[in-house]
């Protein structure tokens, strides 16, 4: 076995006139078994870490830049921002963890007169995610993702017993530079829904269509662009067979992407109809998050958002028309509780 090497490096906070290679000192300490470890100096500061630290680093920041992403992603962060946490129910929650490795998860909902729940478990297995849903209806829903299957890929499987036409498998598949999404309905007449993006984590052009089997005729067809930056992300998508047209403009106020403003207009070409909506998200502090929007038909919606204990959130939401003022707003709260 090998001894710890300390490796130091020194730089020098002012440079100097002609330029000088660093050196270095390997030293060897008397404990075995151990991993190499690197320091770096600059000043008074230093910082020391492993080769495998590193490669993990750099692991994770070359995952993290791979691929244009799927085109579901495309105005994902302009429509979550508009829409995410905007609730009109009442919602609780409650998420356990078994030593087995099992998320449990039991969910109660009242909306409006009626109340529903369900219970959700989750176990993964090296590549596999199991999700199975038993609700109050008396159906039981069960998703298995499989990632890595083959090469590159992640398969999903969905089906809802006891309705055995709800089936459907979808295939995704990704590329440095494009990625491919199949989706085929697992019944007598399928339904078979193909998307793609090209290009890169910065600009992504992608379509998707929709095909249905038994009418031989297209159900959808939409194309869309997005272009990312670090501080902020356009997109522009060309739906509902061509009738409609969304484009949406989110820009990030801090860098961990907590405070944003975002502006999206939709035009409808059948109806001549417009819908502008602009909105945003404000961090208070660390544990408090206020989100608001406001529409060109006065529709607006305030979300307060607070992180009781780590993990767990309590929501409170109201969505009112400003137009009309005599109607009654509707009112959200969700309670959130995790482990």
């Amino acid at each position: 076995m090998y001894g710890t090497h300390t490796i130091s490096l020194h730089v020098n906070p002012t440079p100097p006139r002609t330029p000088v290679s660093p050196t270095i000192h390997p030293h060897i300490r008397g404990d075995y078994e151990s991993e190499p470890q690197f320091s770096l100096h600059h000043g008074l500061s230093s910082l020391r870490f492993t080769l495998s630290q590193l490669s993990l680093s750099l692991s994770l920041c070359a995952n993290m830049s791979k691929g244009p992403g799927l085109f579901s992603d495309i105005s994902k962060k302009a429509k979550d921002l508009l829409t995410k946490d905007y609730v009109s129910d009442q919602k609780f929650s409650v998420s356990t963890y078994s030593d087995t490795g099992v998320a449990i998860t039991s969910t109660a909902v009242k909306k409006g007169g009626l109340s529903t729940g369900d219970v959700a478990a989750q176990y993964k297995y090296k590549n596999i995610l199991i999700d199975v849903k038993f609700d109050a209806a008396s159906s039981i829903s069960t998703t298995l993702t499989f990632t890595d299957f083959v090469p590159s890929t992640k398969t999903i499987a969905s089906f809802i017993l006891p309705d055995y036409n709800s089936g459907k498998l979808e295939v995704q598949y990704f590329h440095h530079h494009a990625n491919f999404t199949t989706a085929v309905t697992l019944s007598q007449s399928p339904t078979v829904d193909l998307s793609a993006t090209i290009g890169n984590p910065t600009i992504a052009f992608g379509a998707e269509a929709g095909y249905e089997t038994n009418s031989s005729k297209f159900t959808k067809y939409t194309a869309g662009i997005s272009v990312t930056k670090p501080d902020s992300c356009a997109s522009i998508i060309l739906g509902d067979k061509g009738d409609s047209i969304r484009a949406s403009y989110v820009h990030y106020m801090d860098q961990i992407k907590q405070s944003a403003v975002v502006g999206e207009i939709t035009r409808k070409f059948s109806t001549n109809e417009n819908t502008f909506t602009v909105g945003g998200s404000y961090a208070v502090d660390n544990l408090t998050v206020v989100k608001a929007k406001l529409n060109n038909h006065g529709r607006l919606g305030a979300v307060l958002q607070h992180q009781l204990v780590p993990k767990s959130l309590l929501t409170i939401s109201s969505e009112f028309d400003t137009k009309a003022l005599d109607k009654t707003p509707r009112f959200g709260l969700a309670l959130a509780l995790k482990p």
